[in-house]
């Protein structure tokens, strides 16, 4: 590391302390990666040296002052009984003997287990005479939050244990398996979404979902490693409690290997190293223990880290290779996306040959042009990602992603203030699978039973090229084909009718216009009323509707003036697709007012209090600000009350919101 002068380690302590809280906040709180572990890693140990050298300058909120993140105020918080502690990390194998020297100094005779640490979020499983009773995430070690409907629907935590132990607490490692998170990925793309960027992202955000129906859709597993408390007989060591846990049908961490010495425990972190790529899951390195729960009550914990273990991180593995194309697709919502194809190589156990480079922003900043050098990895050891020009083919330039859509030939355009490349025309061939994935989902036109499966196959057929042609199917037209018999024929053309009944907001927020989401398709429907009234409005009428900005207005008209868009209404309208607002608009008193929903309504479900309130000229919004009028409080209400007391906007009771719309 470069000599600083005090002045100068200032500066970069600071400097690292911002960036690393920074990072901090986006993993555990927002679920995103901006920075690998490895640079995470290096940063923090970067820090940790430099504080060594100039204590005076060491933070209170320097990130090596704590031990993990914040507990979020979305759930209830947690104290945990026993903390639950983070690890200090090794990066080679002469720090792990340094730590095998500490453990001997302080105790005579010791042995170790070694076991896989597996990247996904950790919680703690408590059960009271067998039952499950809650579940919470770590936070800051100290206290967690309350996932327990969420954790409930993971299908490897047993709800009921196969013995009636008075009260055990385990602490364990949720995660998303590499081919379940593939599958989501390619849901997420076809979607036209932001999709996840490593198995951990994605058990993490899944896991922090309000709607505990979205986790148990995203099919999450879990490894316990560990006991935290238990009312009954003592375990003498870390194996012997890992063997209880399996007969009372836990998924314990799936291998654990006793070692006599620090040699048996590094030949062990050597082989897990070997066999990491071949997992069905990730691992973001390897734990020592002592084995001895007597050895680690001497050995005991710091402020931050136990004394008594250690996780050994393996460096991330990257290769060189030739580029030698860069394909463009284009996605549901018309963004063309570039990739990287590459000479195979071998990475973390499989060959990979693709890459995504996201647009072209990141195509200049790398710099890349067919026939260069370039360095790849996987990030999180599974999604292949290219990290660096390594170097340039005489006269390759820097790719350029065209102007004209590569499937339709029409302009493309790019984003005002964005980097997407995007292509407008919704008759786009390689847009057709995308948009009738998201005509036919549950929040828009609502298909029982028309999967992604069937429409690739209708789309494969070409029994379909566009929205309106799903009403023109015939049962008998598709019985015969794969995956579908008479029956199934006609169950999903009388979905397919049923559909022609639903309300127009629906429809606006199945023809994916973009930047319009469900909530504003409603708004538009309640003020326009019809769909013929709704084309023919202007920019500034469409503006005129309380929280709408000036994307959002110039989406929905641009949409409409297509010749294509109109084109595709007039046939959905001629095959009986209704055109008008069910809901019905009683009167003004809301106008212009925003109202937040929290707690448990007795008398309403959250659906039915929204529609009222969009009855009445109102809006429904999902979080507290200066701008909200009112906040109907149920029992319970929690964090969003406090906060609507802070700022000083009107709290009514659910008695007092029936008097407001009486």
């Amino acid at each position: 590391m470069a000599e600083f002068s005090a002045a100068e380690a200032k500066s970069r302590i600071d400097e690292l302390c911002d960036r690393l809280n920074f990072y901090s906040y986006r993993y555990y709180v927002d679920n995103e990666s901006d920075i690998s572990d490895y640079e995470y890693d290096m940063l923090q140990r970067e820090l940790k040296s430099l504080e060594a050298q100039y204590p005076e300058f060491l933070r209170p909120d320097s990130p090596t002052q704590r031990v993990g993140g914040e507990a979020q105020s979305v759930f209830t918080p947690v104290s945990h009984e026993v903390r639950m502690e983070s690890l200090q990390d090794a990066f080679d194998f002469e720090e792990i003997d340094d730590f095998d020297r500490r453990v001997s100094e302080t105790v005579p005779a010791y042995s170790y287990v070694v076991e896989p640490k597996i990247d996904g979020l950790s919680v703690s499983l408590e059960y009271e005479n067998g039952l499950f009773v809650r579940g919470s995430t770590r936070g800051d070690g100290d206290t967690g939050e309350d996932i327990t409907a969420n954790l409930r629907t993971v299908r490897t935590i047993p709800l009921r244990l196969r013995q009636a132990v008075p009260y055990i607490e385990v602490r364990g490692e949720v995660y998303m398996s590499h081919d379940v998170f593939s599958e989501l990925v390619r849901q997420q793309e076809l979607n036209g979404e932001e999709p996840f960027k490593n198995p951990r992202n994605a058990a993490a955000g899944s896991l922090r979902q309000k709607n505990a129906a979205v986790t148990a859709s995203r099919k999450l597993d879990i490894f316990v490693f560990n006991v935290q408390r238990y009312d009954g007989a003592d375990f003498s060591n870390h194996k012997a409690s890992l063997d209880f846990l399996r007969p009372l049908g836990f998924v314990t961490v799936p291998f654990y290997t006793p070692c006599a010495d620090i040699e048996a425990a590094k030949a062990e972190l050597a082989r897990i190293g070997s066999v990491r790529g071949d997992l069905s899951f990730d691992i973001d390195g390897a734990v020592i223990k002592v084995n001895e729960f007597a050895n680690r009550r001497v050995l005991g914990s710091t402020a931050k880290f136990p004394r008594w273990a250690v996780a050994y991180k393996y460096p991330p593995e990257e290769k060189l290779t030739e580029l030698k194309e860069i394909e463009v697709s284009v996605g549901r919502t018309g963004v063309l996306t570039p990739t990287a194809v590459f000479e195979p190589v071998l990475l973390a156990g499989s060959t990979v040959s693709r890459a995504t480079l996201h647009n072209q922003d990141r195509i200049n900043e790398l710099g890349l042009g067919v026939g260069d050098v370039i360095r790849v990895r996987k990030a999180g050891d599974v999604i292949p990602e290219v990290v660096a020009l390594e170097k340039k083919r005489p006269g390759s330039g820097v790719f350029a992603m065209p102007e004209q859509c590569p499937s339709c030939g029409a302009p493309t355009f790019r984003d005002e203030g964005g980097a997407a490349l995007r292509c407008l025309n919704p008759e786009c061939p390689a847009q057709l699978l995308r948009n009738l994935i998201h005509f036919c989902s549950r929040d828009a036109m609502d298909i029982e039973g028309l999967g992604d499966a069937l429409l690739e196959v209708f789309t494969a057929e070409k029994l379909i090229r566009d929205a309106a042609d799903l009403y023109t199917l015939r049962a008998e037209d598709i019985a015969s084909l794969e995956r579908l018999g008479d029956k199934s024929a006609a169950n999903l053309i009388g979905a397919i009718e049923k559909s022609k009944e639903n309300d127009l907001y629906r429809l606006i927020f199945a023809l994916g216009i973009r930047n319009i989401g469900e909530k504003a398709a409603k708004l538009l429907a309640v003020k326009f009323g019809d769909m013929e009234t709704l084309m023919a409005a202007s920019v500034e009428e469409i503006l005129a509707i309380d929280g709408f900005g000036e994307q959002m207005a110039s989406s929905v008209a641009g949409f409409f003036a297509l010749p294509q868009s109109r084109e595709l209404i007039g046939r959905l309208r001629s095959y009986g697709v209704n055109m008008k607002s069910l809901a019905e608009k009683k009167d003004d008193r809301f106008a212009g007012m925003t109202f937040v929903l929290t707690g448990a309504l007795t008398e309403f479900t959250r659906d039915q209090a929204t529609a009222i309130i969009e009855s009445f000229g109102g809006k429904a919004a999902s979080s507290v600000s200066k701008k909200t009028s009112v906040v109907v409080a149920g029992e319970a209400a929690g964090s969003k009350l406090r906060k609507a007391n802070e700022l000083g906007v009107r709290v009514v009771s659910e008695a007092e919101f029936k008097e407001m719309i009486s």
